[in-house]
């Protein structure tokens, strides 16, 4: 039996694993749209805590943070990395108890923009209208990342074209999506994480030890310039002796791909990358896990599996690149290219039937993500604009069906933007993370903890955190210099300051509204 064929048992194998659960869910899931978006609040600590971390890192874990510390060092990956473990402990330790408690007194809310829009007593929902929009916005864009990372990946293995591989994967996804909803996508995300940990684990030994031992791989990554400095950064040389612009290939000379000298690394750049952690508090795919487990109680304990979960796994994904770079100096030499490297590293490892298992990994980190993704996303339009403003009177039915039809146009949406080979994972990763970093993270915060805030500085500080986004992103941030920041810290704190001046320039909400924050701020403390 050839190699190609064995690997792709492999993966038929896992994926009708995938798709038995959604069948198994999917008579629970479609009783009402309660269960279809949240489960019915019946998450048990480990589900809540795998599943939140499986639907957070996607495919970028096992393939985008890897490129990252392949083509260019230790620093941009390993800064990042930190930064989403803190960010990560402290969502579960700060936020995820009172927003349990939270969205059940705001009107028993199962979205995150009707938990907003009940937060501030919305009658003419335009919180609810803004924060579906971004909604679906920065979801579909998440989605295409996913979309990329199957193709990707198929188109690597199997030696078939780009485009019809992508548009398979995307097909298997939506429909999984539409068949189990939120429950299925849980449960398929708590073997999806395991999956995804053993992989990583296997193939990080196994190719440090066909590198020649640990020692052999940091001395390897020591004699390339910055690569092994956490305030240094590689930079791969092109022909022409500049640094290979995006795009461009990096030159080998006898065997040896060529770099220049040490870049320098900032104060700046490493808040740049600390600042993924900021957007934790604004990831709705993180989030429903709170507002969805069976018990607030049980919240402590999925912290420290999530913790745990995210420092091995972000660590060892790391660590993939460094290992790469020292078996496989020449195989990758672009930079969208370099985040094959851990399919190289485990087709070339691996027999070919665990080397299907282990690309099962890549498959679970995609999946896991692209199915939040696109059920966040057609929550948002189908229960929050679809019945919360256009039809108020709609049946449970109407909206499950106006949610797979919004499911449908969002996965072309992006099909069309992922048809572009060349792109590179976490550059359409981290666009997106930002934007939900600055749209919803801020008034997270401020709703959960600050009384005063209302209804007017909610919006002021989604809007302006959603715009700073583009305006960072695609006019400020290409000065570069000091300008060149990851745009999720100045859209942060810019959505921030909206908010509390906004808040205190324009009335203070209703009593009501205050008594009821009082009430959920006793019960937690």
């Amino acid at each position: 039996m050839g190699s190609t064929t064995q690997v792709l048992i492999a993966m038929i194998v896992y994926m009708s694993a995938v798709i038995l659960i959604g069948v198994l869910c999917a008579k629970r899931a479609n009783k009402n749209s309660e269960e279809y978006f949240l489960g019915g609040r019946s998450l048990g600590p480990w589900v809540t805590a795998m599943s939140a971390e499986a639907s957070d890192m996607s495919g970028w874990l096992l393939m985008g943070l890897p490129g990252v510390a392949y083509w260019c060092g230790v620093s941009d990956a390993a800064w990042t990395a930190i930064g989403l473990a803190v960010g990560t402990y402290l969502n579960w330790l700060i936020v995820s108890k009172r927003l349990r408690r939270y969205s059940e007194k705001a009107g028993e809310s199962i979205t995150l923009p009707e938990f907003f829009s009940n937060r501030f007593h919305e009658k003419s929902k335009v919180i609810m209208s803004i924060a579906a929009i971004f909604i679906l916005i920065f979801f579909t864009v998440y989605a295409s990342s996913c979309f990329v990372t199957c193709g990707k990946l198929f188109s690597t293995l199997f030696d078939m074209p780009y485009i019809p591989m992508m548009i398979l994967g995307a097909v298997f996804v939506l429909l999984y999506t539409i068949l189990g909803g939120f429950l299925a996508e849980s449960v398929s995300d708590f073997m999806q994480a395991i999956v995804m940990i053993i992989a990583l684990t296997l193939v990080v030994v196994l190719g440090t030890s066909a590198a020649g031992g640990l020692n052999a791989v940091i001395d390897n990554a020591k004699s390339i310039p910055g690569f092994f400095d956490f305030f240094g950064i590689a930079t791969p040389l092109a022909a022409d002796g500049n640094p290979v612009p995006d795009g461009g290939v990096q030159q080998v000379v006898n065997g040896v791909p060529q770099f220049g000298a040490a870049g320098t690394y900032s104060f700046l750049s490493i808040a740049s990358c600390m600042a993924w952690g900021l957007g934790y508090f604004g990831m709705p795919q993180v989030l429903l896990r709170f507002m969805a487990i069976r018990s607030e109680s049980e919240l402590t304990r999925s912290r420290r599996i999530a913790t745990v979960w995210v420092v091995i796994s972000l660590a060892v994904a790391v660590f993939i690149g460094i290992v790469g770079r020292a078996l496989f100096p020449t195989e990758l030499l672009t930079k969208s290219g370099a985040e094959n490297i851990f399919i190289t590293l485990s087709t070339n490892l691996l027999p070919p039937l665990l080397a299907g298992f282990v690309m099962a990994g890549i498959l679970a980190a995609t999946i896991s993500s692209s199915d939040s993704y696109l059920l966040i996303a057609a929550s948002a339009l189908a229960k929050n604009v679809y019945q919360g403003i256009c039809r108020k009177n709609a049946t449970d039915k109407q909206v499950m069906n106006a949610s797979r039809i919004t499911l449908l146009v969002i996965s072309l949406v992006a099909i069309i933007i992922a048809l572009d080979e060349a792109s590179v994972i976490f550059t359409i990763v981290s666009f997106a993370w930002a934007g939900f970093g600055a749209v919803f993270g801020p008034l997270m915060l401020f709703s959960l903890f600050w009384k005063r805030i209302n209804r007017a500085g909610a919006i002021a500080g989604m809007l302006s955190g959603g715009v700073m986004v583009f305006v960072w992103k695609l006019v400020i941030r290409p000065l570069g210099g000091a300008w060149n920041i990851y745009e999720l810290l100045p859209a942060f704190i810019v959505s921030c300051i909206f908010i509390v001046v906004v808040s205190l320039l324009t009335a203070p909400p209703s009593n009501e509204i205050q008594e009821e924050f009082d009430t959920v701020a006793k019960k937690i403390s």
